[in-house]
């Protein structure tokens, strides 16, 4: 199964164009769940993911009910929020991974968030005023990540 990457209502094409590269990038499995907030055929979409977006594993998704459903069998789930107490390092990420995310504009809904309980990551910033990080950074902080930590324990 491996790494699969979760944009839970993606509202900007580059963004998930940028995701979809670093999906490739890490042998993960890119999820996007609907509504989005622009058309996979737009032109910057596959920009965005230069010539590979044609090589990307994606799945879309018709709302959140359907892939939570699949949760189970895709791997255990981490939800990234800039507001969850837990920093994204100190998760003991599996080999069968799911990393959710929210939209660019509010993140995850609280209701997600608050089914996810103890699951719920951070990734720390120093300056207190700021938000949140762009939403392709965050992914792939959060995705070499899981690859660390599969190289670590796959080092004798």
């Amino acid at each position: 199964m491996g790494l699969h990457i979760v944009l839970h209502e993606p509202e900007i094409h580059w963004n998930s164009g940028n995701i979809g590269r670093t999906s490739l990038a890490v042998g993960a499995e890119l999820h996007l769940v609907e509504p989005l907030g622009f058309s996979l055929d737009e032109k910057q979409l596959k920009r965005a993911g230069l010539d590979y977006w044609p090589r990307v594993k994606l799945r879309v998704w018709p709302d959140w009910a359907a892939l939570c459903g699949a949760l189970p069998a895709l791997g255990e789930p981490w939800f990234f929020s800039s507001a969850a107490p837990r920093d994204y390092w100190e998760a003991p990420f599996a080999e069968d991974t799911v990393l959710v995310f929210g939209k660019e504009s509010v993140g995850l809904p609280p209701a997600i968030l608050d089914a996810a309980g103890e699951r719920t990551l951070r990734i720390p910033m120093i300056d207190p005023a700021l938000r949140s990080l762009n939403l392709s950074t965050a992914a792939a902080l959060a995705a070499y990540e899981w690859v660390r930590q599969r190289r670590r324990s796959a080092t004798p």
